[in-house]
């Protein structure tokens, strides 16, 4: 094992053992009060640069975790790590009767993903990792009579992953198996003209499994070209846990009156979740791929009950959710595969189209987006940093409500080492 190895295999054996802490992302979206935050697409930072696509993406040179099939394609002398991170700056307004009436900023951030993939033999692959499955972050206030509120939440679900896969000539079949863990936190200060305070909180704490399968169907075009199909199925599961609501007299520094507390089993639901895409990609001297994706959510039918405290009283209202759905369209190009260092950049550039799960008063949640970014290999070629930029809007339809603009920066390492071979030739 050369420096390089031993110093890349020491760093990525701190952040594994710093993740658990890592992973709490910061966002700041007053959307995310709703449900479980806002969802995340298992995308890295090479698949965020595309615009999410990675249903249909296969390789030996880049983990995908939105399909589990694609792991099958690694090269059975290879070792793949891959670091993700984000800076997210956000503007917003909210329209009232009159036009705007408020506006704000916010930025957020951090670790986003943490995966790696390695080979058991010729035909069969592996990965494990931790990935965003929501996040959860807002602060905004209220004016009421004889005081004040402000809202505010933190928190998120985040996915620890194992995933297998196996190739037979063009077809691939895998699936992952995930641990969700995380603490959704809703909090309202409620401010008296007498500076009174008191806090009203809810957690949902998630402790659960689940599965999703995926299937990839790869031909070959010409000799340089191919064409693979994809797709994935996540199966409706109750989520498991529990959650509780207290009271908090701030003022006079008491401990809380739990007003209601109840196991989540039979309460809460994850939905039907199936994805599709379209990929094909010509490798010669250059390098040129393309996808399509589509996803849908079943939210429509997912439960997410009323809480009752002890005396039948509703302490946290039920809610409503659509069918999520989401398009992507992306694609990448390398000038040359080999030679000059500028000529072997990756140019990445995509779109995407989300109708969100959230129903705000029968208002549904949308969003457009489009982004860019570079595969910028180092000098040493195995190890390539993936530098993207994205934008995109989000706002509720028909009534605008807020409306939100992103500006996102994200920063991912890919590590790829033949640690494999080296142990062969010593």
């Amino acid at each position: 094992m050369n420096i390089f190895s031993r110093y890349t295999l020491s760093l990525l054996l701190v952040i594994t053992a710093l993740a658990p802490a890592l992973m709490a992302q910061t966002t700041t979206s007053p959307y995310s009060m709703y449900g479980y935050g806002l969802l995340r697409d298992r995308a890295t930072s090479t698949q965020r640069q595309m615009g999410g696509i990675g249903y249909a993406m296969t390789g030996g040179r880049q983990i995908n975790a939105m399909n589990p099939a694609s792991y099958a394609a690694i090269d059975s002398l290879t070792f793949l790590w891959d670091i993700g991170a984000d800076v997210s700056m956000n503007w917003r307004s909210e329209n009232s009767a009159d036009g705007v009436s408020a506006k704000g900023h916010g930025v957020g951030g951090g670790l986003d993903y943490l995966s790696m993939q390695f080979p058991i033999n010729r035909y069969f692959g592996a990965s494990i990792g931790l990935v965003p499955y929501s996040s959860v972050g807002y602060s905004f206030g209220d004016k009421v009579v004889h005081g004040s509120l402000s809202n505010q939440g933190s928190g998120g679900i985040t996915q620890a992953y194992a995933g297998f896969a196996g190739k037979y000539r063009g077809l691939s079949l895998g699936f992952n198996i995930s641990y969700d863990f995380g603490n959704v936190i809703n909090d309202v200060y409620a401010y008296t003209a007498d500076s009174h305070q008191t806090l009203f909180e809810h957690v949902m704490q998630v402790r659960d499994w689940d599965v999703t399968i995926g299937a990839q169907y790869t031909v070959r075009t010409d000799k340089y070209s191919r064409l693979t199909l994809g797709a994935t199925y996540t199966p409706k599961k109750t989520l498991r846990g529990k959650t509780w609501a207290a009271y908090w007299d701030i003022t006079a520094e008491s401990k809380a009156d739990t007003v209601g507390m109840s196991d989540i089993k039979g309460r809460y639901f994850r939905p039907n979740a199936v994805g599709v895409g379209i990929n094909w990609q010509r490798n010669r001297a250059s390098h040129f791929m393309v996808e399509a994706d589509f996803s849908w959510q079943q939210w429509s039918k997912a439960r997410y009950s009323a809480l009752y405290d002890d005396k039948g009283n509703v302490v946290v209202d039920a809610q409503q959710f659509n069918d999520r759905m989401r398009f992507a369209l992306g694609g990448e190009y390398t000038p040359r595969l080999r030679g000059n260092y500028l000529k072997r950049i990756t140019y990445r550039v995509g779109a995407h189209y989300t109708r969100d799960y959230v129903n705000i008063g029968g208002n549904s949640v949308r969003e457009i987006g489009v982004a860019c970014g570079f595969g910028l290999p180092t000098l040493e070629g195995k190890t390539i940093i993936n530098l993207g930029f994205e934008w995109y809007r989000r706002q509720a339809h028909p009534t605008a409500l807020i409306k939100e603009n992103y500006f996102n920066i994200t920063l991912g390492l890919n590590f790829n080492e033949l640690w494999f071979w080296q142990r062969k030739i010593k």
